[in-house]
């Protein structure tokens, strides 16, 4: 009997999705549908892959995952001891950081295959100066800007860098007043990168961008995680500006005006802030999206292996839980996530629950993960008339 499943195009119409069995390259090559498309028809055939698709879980194995997090939620941290999570959020990441340098999380290769919006589109010449022009003034906006020149330097220092070194909003504040220009104004396609870490994102999308007229801003509120970006040796400061920003803070400013912005990628990071705020930076990110302009998101979601492992004592409020290293992580779901972008402004594009059952063939072990995988655009304006008096 056959194990391995190609899901028709038939069940695609039905509302079930599936992966072309090959990657794709950095190209033009579009797939057509999201997640994965190796789907378990046989459970005795479980053990013949290290992972399954669009797993479907049954009533006993909800009910044994919601009572496992009703325990280890049943103790939660202690109110005095909360506040040092959030005050010293960036000193735990940097910690993690440290230690892990970038070696904990592999490139994200497969960006592409499920936010194929990351390719720029190929322009003609006419087309890419036109852009271009519709961009120019973007910066005459009050928003405060580093000058284009300090885009353009690779940043390959050995030496850490302190916040108040890379903030482009504080620091370069007083060299780029009255200035219109701003790191990537040249460029017709932005985008950025939220929660960039140690630049498992941020590389492969220099490499998709270069020679397609794209600009790659990334940032993170560790200092160190950002240093280990630009000390990389495929940072290009010509293609990308990274910079270190708490995104929680509405004082500081980004290295670029509201309304520039081709894309925002969010993956594993809304999961990292306290619930309470999450919903102010989704507002303030859509801001700087241009009209058109997608957010593509990707996080934990609700009930993943993760959240089960768990103990007592390590629950901040419901879903919200601290690891031993002082970093946090929240749990979505659907609808928490549909409610989050709308309540932004933008339009749902996709918005999936990304169920895998992931094995380990050697030990006999089966793990069922679960991400959230979602697209959010910013609505086109509607075209403006002119009424004679």
């Amino acid at each position: 009997m056959r194990c391995l499943c190609r899901v028709p195009l038939a069940v695609m119409a039905r509302g079930g999705y599936c992966r072309s069995p090959r990657r794709l390259k950095s190209s033009d090559e579009r797939p057509p549908v999201p997640l994965g498309g190796r789907v378990l028809t046989n459970p005795d055939c479980v053990f013949q892959h290290n992972m399954w698709d669009h797993v479907q879980w049954s009533a006993e194995e909800r009910e044994d995952a919601r009572r496992r997090v009703a325990l280890n939620s049943s103790e939660r941290i202690p109110q005095e001891d909360r506040a040092k999570y959030e005050r010293d959020a960036s000193h735990f990441w940097d910690g993690f950081y440290e230690t892990h340098q970038n070696k904990f999380f592999k490139d994200r290769r497969w960006l592409f295959q499920e936010f194929p919006e990351l390719l720029p589109p190929r322009q003609d010449s006419a087309s890419a100066a036109a852009s271009a022009q519709d961009d120019e003034g973007l910066g005459d906006t009050g928003e405060t800007t580093a000058s284009r020149a300090a885009a353009q330097q690779p940043g390959k220092g050995g030496e850490h860098l302190g916040k108040q070194e890379v903030l482009p909003g504080k620091q370069e504040r007083h060299g780029a007043e009255g200035s219109s220009g701003f790191p990537g104004d040249h460029a017709s396609f932005r985008i950025l990168e939220v929660g960039c870490g140690a630049g498992n994102s941020v590389l492969p999308i220099i490499s998709s961008i270069r020679g397609r007229g794209g600009f790659l801003y990334c940032c993170d509120f560790s200092s160190r995680a950002v240093q280990l970006v630009k000390n990389h040796p495929d940072y290009d400061g010509s293609l990308c500006q990274a910079f270190v920003q708490d995104v929680c803070d509405v004082t500081a400013s980004f290295p670029f005006p509201p309304r520039s912005l081709d894309v925002i990628l969010l993956v594993f990071v809304l999961c990292a802030l306290q619930p309470h705020r999450v919903q102010g930076v989704v507002n303030r990110l859509s801001s700087y999206l241009k009209p058109g302009g997608v957010v593509l998101f990707r996080d934990y979601g609700r009930y993943d292996l993760s959240q089960l492992r768990f103990k007592k004592g390590q629950c901040f409020s419901e879903n919200f839980y601290t690891r031993r290293d002082g970093t946090c992580v929240y749990f979505f779901t659907k609808e928490e996530v549909h409610d989050l972008f709308s309540a932004a402004g933008l339009e749902e594009v996709q918005n999936l629950e990304d169920r895998q059952l992931q094995v380990n063939r050697a030990k006999k072990v089966v793990m069922r993960r679960v991400w959230m995988q979602s697209k959010f655009r910013k609505p086109l304006e509607p075209p403006q008339t002119v009424t004679d008096h």
